[in-house]
């Protein structure tokens, strides 16, 4: 194969180079790595609500009593004033935090899930970029050996002409296919120059400056077993975050104990203010017997959005079978063509050769000399655009078998 460099490039970019840039500029993975922190810190705050609450309350009333009118003093002491320092705590509530920390660390594993799922879009949609890019520089190689080819045969055959070996309308008619191929060229190059653009964009990357991808290395990832899948992952996480619901609802239900305590000044002035220094200690009880069954309403939501997960996970799964069959099955015609496509392109390399030297001497028609450069260029193009084919089908196989 015939394939040569087409310009002086600054600098060398391989796909790793696209798909790290892509993951590190992503606003989405860093506002999903926040949510992680955030619910750490939503964590931290659970496990304080918890823990005692201790503060300090105070107030003062003056309820005067003006030529007879006023607050009954039996109701407002006259005058009142507290200085407590209180101490509240929850009993009973173990079960509800084991349960709010459990579902918070399930949030944090589906938005973790989700970090992993969205890094794995950027490396196919970046994939899938690079490979067009990648192709349409090869196209711009390739446009650029025919020229040169092209240009080398015009000048003996312009000689030629200058003989009467070939006619004036040969020179002509090749001339004609010399600037088709040039136009080409430049079309070739306007296309290459955008698809680098549009990478740089799906990249993040703000730079004009022209590149040369190197080949893309695409392996066959190994397929893993469904049940591992990460795209299966997400629909086991919402299956316990489902039941982590259920079970905040029946612990709401559950009887709630809590216990106080409190301590300091509390006095209506009528009496030695410093004797009513004491504490007082109680305790609080609370337990649910009727809302209009509501928690049947809450179990039977709940029961709804398990049917929807299990239907939206079995579609996946058929999904995911037709979409694995497919891709494979193509991934074979695909490299099945590329061995006859080669095969062809040898044929046609040899034909030109002895054409080229053919036209040398004035033996070979100008028509059969261009037909056979024609052949030649259907067949590197079907072969840029097979082997881009291939590497495309190994980029989406890749994506599913993670």
């Amino acid at each position: 194969m015939l394939f040569f460099s087409f310009s002086v490039f600054s600098q060398e970019k391989a796909l790793e180079d696209y798909i790290l840039a892509a993951t590190d500029n992503s606003p989405l993975i860093k506002d999903l790595k926040s949510q992680v922190l955030i619910n750490k810190l939503d964590s931290s705050i659970i496990l304080a609500n918890y823990k005692p609450a201790v503060g300090v309350n105070s107030t003062g009333t003056y309820a005067p009593i003006i030529r007879g009118f006023g607050y009954d003093q039996a109701i407002s002491n006259g005058q009142t004033f507290s200085a407590l320092l209180t101490v509240n705590q929850s009993l009973l509530g173990k079960s509800k935090l084991r349960n709010n920390l459990s579902g918070l660390g399930l949030l944090s594993d589906s938005v973790n899930n989700a970090i992993i799922l969205f890094r794995q879009d950027i490396r196919k949609n970046i994939g899938s970029q690079y490979i067009l890019a990648y192709a349409s520089q090869q196209q711009v190689n390739l446009d650029q050996k025919v020229n040169r080819l092209l240009k080398e045969e015009e000048t003996i055959l312009k000689k030629l002409t200058q003989k009467n070996v070939y006619k004036q309308t040969d020179y002509l008619t090749f001339l004609v296919t010399l600037q088709q191929q040039e136009l080409q060229l430049k079309q070739n190059q306007i296309f290459a120059y955008n698809n680098i653009a549009i990478l740089n964009y799906l990249s993040g990357i703000v730079s004009t400056d022209s590149v040369k991808l190197t080949e893309p290395k695409l392996g066959l990832t190994a397929s893993r077993q469904l049940s591992n899948s990460l795209f299966l992952q997400q629909y086991k996480l919402d299956s316990l975050r489902i039941q982590n619901s259920k079970k905040i609802v029946e612990l709401n239900y559950q009887p709630q104990v809590g216990v106080y305590a409190d301590g300091g000044l509390n006095t209506s002035f009528t009496q030695n203010a410093y004797r009513n220094l004491g504490v007082s200690a109680g305790f609080t009880i609370s337990v649910p017997l009727y809302d209009g069954h509501q928690r049947k309403l809450q179990y039977r939501k709940l029961d709804i959005r398990e049917r929807t997960r299990t239907t939206y996970r079995d579609y996946f799964l058929i999904q995911y079978q037709q979409q694995m069959a497919q891709l494979q099955q193509q991934l074979l015609q695909q490299e099945s063509l590329l061995s006859k496509i080669n095969e062809q392109i040898r044929f046609t390399e040899s034909l030109i050769k002895v054409d080229a030297k053919l036209l040398q001497t004035g033996d070979i028609s100008m028509a059969d000399y261009i037909l056979a450069i024609r052949n030649y260029l259907d067949s590197q193009n079907l072969l840029l655009q097979t082997n881009s084919n291939r590497l495309e089908l190994i980029n989406q196989l890749n994506y599913w078998n993670q």
